[in-house]
């Protein structure tokens, strides 16, 4: 086999789903110009960090000097079906699907790394490399369409015909040269399922994504209070949203992640709201050591909750004057 060829073996072998390569040159330049329109549009929100770096945003070779491919890897996190449902007599506060899972981030860059030794021994140790795994800025999801793993749709996830929307990617740059798989034939023209069922409009009609009014940006990434149009709109959300992935036809079928050394917590699809107002920093860290809940940080999810328990107690008191 191939150099190439034994890293995708490799790939699959280490639990991932999917594997792909591209070239290390720049994102094309009429995906630029529609991120740098984004930006403009302030559709980015608080988020600060997408505006700086964007030339090594969009150009891999500027994250590592004589790039020449990009190898990705990708991870089912579809959750396995839950055979209990949380306790419903309590106010709960309903946990994003990845987010269920152990934090992703060290476990992805941990196998890439275990990857880059095995390429090294591969290619007569000459390996120059840059592991990202949401470590630095790269438009990994352009990228990863570039290699073949799939196409952007219009809930802007990556979306692979076989394994959905619930896709981590992690990426190694590499200065060897090999060979380079083709996008896909696929896309969602005709479905517009997801842009339906955002709750906030964060999903324009235009296909535009405003993320500012996006659930999972409100709960993880806004700083300080909800705004107070939004705050009704979140429901009973503690920690992200998964309605654009959950009405995608391409989710129907997907399977469940297969990888059991990827920790899944069925305690973790709902927390008990009043649990998470208990909390002090110490209980926090010590309950969350091991999720992405952790990088929000305890006053946040702290306000989160708050925000929930007074939706859920505003939707019982509504159904109770119409039963009436």
């Amino acid at each position: 086999m191939s150099l190439t060829q034994d890293i995708k073996q490799k790939i699959t072998e280490m639990g991932f789903d999917l594997a792909g390569i591209t070239d290390a040159s720049p994102i094309d330049s009429q995906q630029v110009e529609l991120f740098t329109a984004w930006l403009d549009c302030g559709f980015a929100g608080q988020m600060d960090y997408m505006r700086r770096n964007l030339h090594k945003r969009t150009n891999p070779a500027e994250l590592l000097e004589n790039a020449q491919s990009v190898i990705i890897a990708g991870l089912n996190f579809n959750p396995p079906i839950q055979k209990k449902s949380p306790d419903t007599t309590l106010p709960m506060g309903m946990i994003v699907d990845y987010a269920q899972y152990q934090d992703y981030h060290p476990f992805i860059e941990k196998r890439l790394c275990e990857l880059t030794d095995f390429i090294s021994s591969k290619s007569g140790g000459n390996l120059q490399f840059k592991i990202c795994v949401d470590s630095a800025p790269i438009a990994e999801r352009a990228l990863a369409v570039r290699a073949g793993l799939g196409f952007i749709g219009k809930n802007h996830m990556l979306i692979n015909p076989e394994f959905g929307c619930r896709i981590f990617l992690g990426e190694v740059i590499t200065n060897l040269k090999l060979e380079k798989d083709v996008p896909i034939a696929s896309d969602c023209s005709i479905c517009h399922k997801c842009i339906d069922a955002c709750p906030t409009g964060a999903l324009r009609a235009d296909g535009q994504l405003d993320a500012s009014r996006c659930i999972n940006y409100l709960t993880i990434e806004q700083k300080g209070p909800i705004p107070i149009e939004m705050a009704g709109k979140i429901g009973d959300r503690l920690f992200g949203c998964n309605e654009c992935i959950r009405v995608c036809p391409y989710q129907e079928n997907a399977p469940a992640c297969k990888n059991t050394q990827f920790k899944f917590y069925s305690d973790r699809t709902a927390i008990s709201l009043q649990e998470v107002l208990d909390l002090n920093q110490e209980s926090f860290e010590a309950k969350f050591s091991n999720s992405v809940i952790l990088r929000s940080g305890l006053d946040r999810l702290k306000r989160n909750a708050e925000n929930c328990l007074m939706n859920i107690t505003q939707n019982r008191n509504e159904k109770a004057a119409c039963s009436e």
